[in-house]
């Protein structure tokens, strides 16, 4: 096996001459035709039978963070976060307007090894393993009538997050088109050994959603509309396109997010049937409901109130016009507004809208022209309950490193009512977790836990964290506490670290063993931001095997190459646009008090329950570390992303296996 240096193995530009021929395709005036596929999701009536569709070729120029990244201006004055929707205000402000400026640097991370340990400076690595993720794209019917994007213009509305209305949300199939285009170009300079998705395809459990996300990945026609297909033939992000597809040579596997299989990610669709929430889905009219977006009594106000859908004042939540060139807001309002004296607004009607319970949503990662069909979940043990959706795969059967694919998204019959999108194990997946950790240490596998939510990073009474501490309902609790599930995890010294999206960062955490005489038990968290929302990014790994047997991973952000003029531009700029004015923290470390939550100030870690608690106001978690903003030195004054080197210490026993497998004399 090639024994390489680092620093040669992780310049990966594009860097070839453009033929005449790639300039006039990859050229942002020129997008090319091809006649409508029949097979394409959502027939086409006799009336399109002579459409044709487009393609978007990315910017030829592929790089990563490493090289160069967007720069922007923070922070514009002109809009409120109310006010987002207002998109063809953008421009007369300025917001997203995007140039490329200087590299990220790839920081370092020794946090979970001994206190003196430093790399050989001689040393040469092993390439173990290449891989990408992608996380939180969010594929949204826009069109669909039970959406919430009326209350993102409420003067209530508090939250900085665009979790209920981004004007991203016109073109969310297209970025993932664009990403999918650069993992391509980077699979050519250094080939990828697998890619894994870490949840949320879809924004609400829709089966058109999460047909797109696949059929983008599988390289088919996408017809981004819904309903009557409003603006197909005139408005950019409604007009049908040729997804470019994944690299048929690189398999790529699925993990669930909670947008996956619950309501906007926070409801379970069946609960409390009275509701009608199935029915909301496939109805000829906008849905009305009371104001559910009712800050809760603790520190952190996000808490949804189902049961508020049948309360009153109710209103009509809105849908997306896609015949307007900005997917102007209709249909939103107050039910008492006299525009609706004459009834519901009327829309039509799309059975591709129905809601997915879980096992459908799996059964159709089985309808793929990539690999491996099933996309991880043929490799689920037929014993399990249905709708298990846990598995893990070993990506080069002559190497010692598996994969433990986890889905900790909650039940839905736990019995909670608040927002589903706390980090969960029933009993099953609970015991199924442990089994798989002391298998694979027992067969001396190095292991990464790939699961949708992270831990120990979000505070007690937000809507991240582990859910069981905030709660006195008995159905289905949790399994197991979050301290709990770390101790199990820094007792499994070949765990590397977990992988994960959900809170649409780019963090990284470290997990120091508690033992200072074994530092091989501690492990890494490496968090994916959403490749919907800024910063839009992917992430790629790279692990290596160091010359003293100790690992490297190392992990960096890459920014899908969108061509200018192209839909994913527009994309990024309206990304950008939302960032400016709703300013939603993307380095965030919270205190982790020793009281968390409000009136109650609960008498449990706030946040990571491995490290001593404090109400002192600067007891922010000192392993997770982020690009000083502040330093004037930093080439890019603002961002969200973060590369790093991320060391890990290896077990003995886990040494000498690596020492029979990989004998320095090979080199």
């Amino acid at each position: 096996m090639p024994i390489n240096a680092l620093e040669n193995t992780t310049d990966i530009v594009t860097s070839r001459t453009t033929t005449r021929r790639e300039f006039m395709y990859y050229s942002a005036g020129f997008f090319g035709t091809l006649a409508l596929s029949p097979d394409a999701f959502g027939e086409f009536g006799d009336d399109k039978a002579s459409v044709k569709i487009l393609q978007y070729p990315i910017n030829p120029k592929v790089t990563t963070t490493l090289q160069e990244m967007i720069s922007f201006p923070k922070t514009i004055p002109g809009l409120t976060k109310t006010e987002i929707c207002q998109i063809e205000q953008f421009d007369k402000f300025g917001y997203g307007k995007w140039a490329l400026g200087s590299a990220l640097p790839l920081m370092p991370r020794t946090d979970t090894m001994t206190k003196d340990y430093s790399k050989p400076s001689s040393a040469k690595i092993i390439k173990l393993v290449n891989f990408f993720t992608f996380s939180d794209i969010h594929i949204t019917d826009k069109e669909a009538p039970n959406q919430l994007v009326y209350f993102q213009q409420s003067d209530k509305f508090v939250y900085n997050n665009t979790s209920v209305y981004s004007p991203v949300m016109l073109y969310s199939t297209h970025v993932l088109d664009a990403a999918i285009q650069t993992v391509n170009a980077l699979h050519k300079q250094m080939p990828f050994d697998f890619g894994i998705s870490l949840g949320d395809t879809c924004n609400s459990t829709s089966y058109n959603e999460l047909r797109w996300y696949i059929d983008v990945i599988d390289g088919k026609v996408i017809r981004p509309g819904s309903g009557a297909h409003l603006g197909e033939d005139t408005i950019d992000y409604q007009k049908p396109y040729q997804a470019a597809g994944l690299d048929k040579s690189i398999p790529w596997y699925q993990t669930m997010g909670n947008h996956d299989h619950f309501f906007l990610g926070c409801f379970s669709v069946d609960a409390n049937p009275a509701l009608g929430l199935r029915a909301s889905y496939l109805a000829d009219t906008v849905w009305a409901i009371a104001d559910i977006l009712v800050p809760n009594q603790h520190a952190f106000p996000v808490l949804f109130n189902i049961n508020g859908i049948t309360s009153e004042p109710k209103f009509y939540t809105g849908v997306l016009d896609g015949s307007t060139p900005y997917g102007t807001i209709i249909h939103a309002g107050p039910s008492t507004d006299p525009a609706f004296a004459a009834g519901p607004p009327k829309i039509t009607a799309d059975p591709n809208r129905r809601s997915l319970v879980r096992t459908e949503w799996v059964q159709e990662f089985f309808n793929t022209t990539t690999t491996p069909v099933g996309h991880g979940f043929h490799l689920v043990d037929k014993n399990t309950s249905p709708g298990f959706a846990c598995y893990s795969f070993m990506p080069n059967p002559k190497l010692p490193l598996k994969v433990i694919v986890l889905d900790d998204t909650q039940r839905e019959d736990d019995g909670s009512t608040d927002i589903h999108a706390h980090g969960y194990l029933d009993a099953e997946r609970w015991a199924w977790l442990q089994a798989e950790l002391a298998k694979g240490q027992a067969d001396n596998q190095l292991m990464i836990i790939a699961a949708h939510i992270p831990i120990a990073v979000a505070p007690i009474g937000s809507e991240m964290e582990w859910w069981g501490e905030t709660t006195n309902i008995a159905q289905q609790r949790n399994a197991v506490s979050l301290v709990d599930l770390v101790k199990t995890l820094q007792k499994t010294p070949n765990l590397l670290m977990w992988i994960a999206g959900h809170r649409h960062m780019n963090t990284v955490k470290a997990f120091p063993s508690t033992d200072p005489a074994a530092p091989e038990q501690g492990f890494w968290q490496v968090e994916t931001a959403s490749l919907r929302d800024f910063p839009q990014q992917f992430r790629t790994f790279e692990i290596y095997l160091n010359s003293d047997y100790t690992v490297s991973i190392v992990t960096v952000n890459v920014d899908p190459a969108v061509a200018e003029g192209t839909p994913a531009a527009t994309s990024r700029r309206y990304a950008i646009a939302a960032q400016q004015i709703v300013q939603n923290d993307m380095h965030a470390n919270c205190p982790n008090n020793l009281t968390a939550g409000g009136t109650g100030k609960l008498q449990v870690p706030s946040m990571d329950p491995t490290r001593p608690q404090s109400d002192a106001p600067n007891s922010t978690d000192p392993t997770i570390k982020h690009v000083d903003l502040s330093n004037a030195a930093v080439p890019v004054p603002y961002h969200g992303s973060y590369n790093a080197e991320l060391f890990k210490q290896l077990s003995p026993t886990m040494v000498a296996t690596l020492k029979r497998l990989f004998p320095l004399s090979a080199s």
